[in-house]
């Protein structure tokens, strides 16, 4: 596991992609560590050399008992840049990650080729972080989980994909104590607003509709006024934009700092990241002879369905894998689709996608509200397609 050592502490970090690429460094929130980029990266991989770091306190990173800076945690990314051999990057952060990223521009500039600030501020109430330090000091991140999680996630998105809301709340209780209080610290104590007219690198703003800690209101509209040049991007999505909008986020990106990308690489990327959803979907099976069908006169039309069906549509977050694949169903069967309806009723039962029963539902959902007919014929298409599930044991 690469540390490296700053100011005392012990930073992880992770480093993937080609070394020809440009260096984006993406630094987390407060309450989270770097897997908070995890829906982003497959976008990303294709256009960057991306160097992730857990902020001290957080991840696997050490969380000293004290009281953290901003100067100190943007020392703490120029170790880590030093000891991965990256001289100059891109720095998109959230949050936290976004005012750390701010500091690091202004104190090292020379560092710093272009900011994306997400979902960030350079001012917050003083008193409410004064407070929130106070009382995880004194009873741990339980405390501050509840608030914490309706700040970070839209209802929505929570309410659509509880085992991703679980997983963040689960790190978060996790997370030691001492640790997202000596960031709190950083956050009560940041003098940014007056400074960041010294920007000199390009930066885009980009400010969640949902997001309720740091709307455009208030942080992002005072960000795009003082910082010389700034772009503005809104996001359909909360605090937590790489969680809830990993794939438009990531499309942001690339067009802001890669502007030069050749367009075939940024469309293979999407095509990449989608190709692992339709394989998680359907199975490498089904997919492998689909891709090895592909033709000179099919292959545009196969990448397209990949790049959009399955990375813009299979990935947005306000549905589950489960309620996409019922919906498929009960559409295939309305519409008369067979093939395909034969696809994803083999592909959900064989991958526990669903249940008989579910598939029994819908199916008589369907003949209610498409017709009989269309029930009767997707009711004889499932059976056969359960028993050659059984035959093939």
């Amino acid at each position: 596991m690469p540390f490296s050592t700053s100011s005392g502490a012990r930073i992880y970090w992770k480093l993937e992609g080609a070394e020809d690429k440009p260096a984006l460094v993406l630094l987390n929130s407060i309450g989270t560590d770097m897997s908070l980029w995890d829906g982003a990266v497959p976008a990303l991989t294709g256009a960057f050399r991306l160097l992730r770091i857990d902020t001290r306190g957080h991840g696997a990173s050490d969380a000293p008992d004290s009281d953290y800076t901003l100067p100190m945690l943007a020392d703490d990314v120029v170790a880590v840049m030093d000891a991965a051999g990256i001289d100059r990057a891109a720095v998109a952060g959230v949050s936290l990650g976004g005012m750390v990223a701010m500091e690091l521009a202004l104190a090292h500039p020379e560092r710093v080729s272009a900011l994306a600030l997400i979902c960030t501020s350079a001012t917050m109430d003083k008193t409410i972080w004064r407070d929130r330090v106070t009382q995880v000091r004194a009873g741990g991140t339980a405390t501050i989980a509840d608030a914490a999680m309706q700040r970070f996630l839209s209802p929505a998105f929570a309410a659509g994909q509880p085992a991703v809301a679980a997983s963040i709340r689960r790190n978060l209780l996790a997370m030691a104590g001492q640790g997202y209080a000596g960031a709190g610290c950083a956050i009560r104590d940041m003098e940014l607003i007056g400074r960041i007219g010294g920007i000199s690198c390009p930066a885009l703003i980009v400010t969640g509709e949902r997001d309720v800690s740091t709307p455009f209101v208030g942080h992002g509209d005072n960000l795009l006024a003082a910082i010389p040049g700034a772009r503005h991007e809104p996001l359909d999505c909360a605090h937590l934009a790489p969680v809830e909008a990993p794939a438009a986020l990531a499309g942001m990106l690339r067009a802001f700092l890669a502007p030069a990308t050749d367009t075939a690489d940024a469309a293979e990327a999407l095509f990449e990241a989608g190709l692992k959803n339709r394989r998680r979907v359907l199975g490498d099976a089904h997919v492998d002879r689909s891709l090895a069908g592909r033709t000179p006169f099919n292959a545009e039309f196969q990448a397209m369905i990949t790049r959009i069906a399955w990375q813009e549509i299979w990935s947005r977050p306000g549905l589950d894998d489960r309620t996409r694949r019922l919906l498929v169903l009960a559409i295939t069967a309305s519409l008369g689709r067979w093939e395909e309806f034969r696809l994803h009723v083999r592909a959900g039962l064989t991958r526990g996608g669903f249940t008989r029963d579910d598939l029994k539902e819908v199916l008589m959902q369907t003949a209610i509200y498409a017709g009989v007919p269309a029930g009767n014929t997707a009711f004889a298409e499932a059976a056969a397609v359960m028993k050659e599930i059984e035959a093939a044991g």
